[in-house]
């Protein structure tokens, strides 16, 4: 088997076992992160009915300039997090999508923490 189709399929387990306890609230939202080879894509989602209250990413206008690296992730993390605060949201649950959390997904969440969302 392609080994990238394994890695693929790795996170996908890894992904599917986090959701199986991670869910998103009015009270207490999910923040999932996306990461592709070009972009890093961030929403707050509320589970219960389905919504997504906030999401940044570095398609957008705004945040085109932000390269796939840790150094800009912490400044994705602040935007989500600023982004966040204007909607009063303060606490939310992590959800790193399978990823291992460190690097760029570190590095958003530090960034958020820093805007001052709470975990």
């Amino acid at each position: 088997m392609n080994r990238q189709v394994d890695k693929i399929r790795r996170r996908l387990k890894r992904k599917k076992h986090i959701r199986k306890t991670v869910s998103g609230t009015a009270l207490r939202p999910r923040m999932t992160v996306f990461r592709s080879n070009r972009h890093m894509y961030v929403q707050v989602v509320d589970d219960k009915l389905g919504h997504t209250l906030a999401s940044a990413g570095t398609v957008e206008e705004e945040l085109k300039a932000l390269k796939n690296c840790v150094e800009d992730a912490e400044k994705l993390g602040m935007e989500i997090g600023k982004r966040c605060l204007d909607k009063n949201i303060e606490m939310v649950v992590f959800d790193r999508n399978g990823y291992k959390y460190h690097g760029i997904v570190k590095s958003i969440a530090e960034g958020a923490r820093k805007a001052g969302v709470k975990f």
